[in-house]
């Protein structure tokens, strides 16, 4: 009989635990797997499947066991969860879409011509920028420009 596969978010729990635990950052280990940041982060949390060589690497640097990796490795289901409208952050990003989402459409369009941007060829960068009024967070979405084939 074989055990079956650990589901995406409970490998997600186990390593935000053990990350915690250990007082290890993220950005220390995308440094330690030579990833960017913010697709690790996502990887972790179970939106990504992980390479075979990255997944063994955070297992082992974070001490949890091969059913972690196995999970790590496998293909997503990327939908929204509840997050979506439970978590004031997430929600956010959201609202933001929905309000400038129209937008940015008519603005790649113009810009572009017929097409999408994809997310698939794509990077995904967060910085912090001072500002008199408060600290703004920068985020970067940079998709390449897939157009429309008749």
């Amino acid at each position: 009989m074989t055990t079956p596969i650990m589901p995406k978010s409970d490998a997600a729990d186990l390593i935000v635990a053990a990350r915690i635990r250990q007082g290890l950052t993220w950005a220390a280990i995308a440094e330690k797997i030579d990833a960017p940041l913010v697709w690790t982060v996502a990887a972790l949390l179970g939106k990504h499947p992980v390479p075979a060589d990255k997944a063994t690497a955070v297992v082992e640097m974070l001490g949890l066991g091969e059913g972690v990796a196995e999970s790590l490795r496998r293909q997503p289901t990327r939908t929204p969860d509840e997050a979506a409208t439970s978590d004031p952050t997430i929600y956010r990003f959201y609202e933001a879409l929905d309000v400038y989402g129209p937008a940015l459409k008519e603005l790649i369009h113009e810009e572009f011509g017929d097409g999408i941007m994809s997310a698939i060829n794509f990077k995904v960068d967060i910085a912090r920028r001072a500002d008199p009024g408060g600290d703004r967070v920068v985020v970067t979405f940079d998709g390449k420009f897939l157009d429309y084939n008749w």
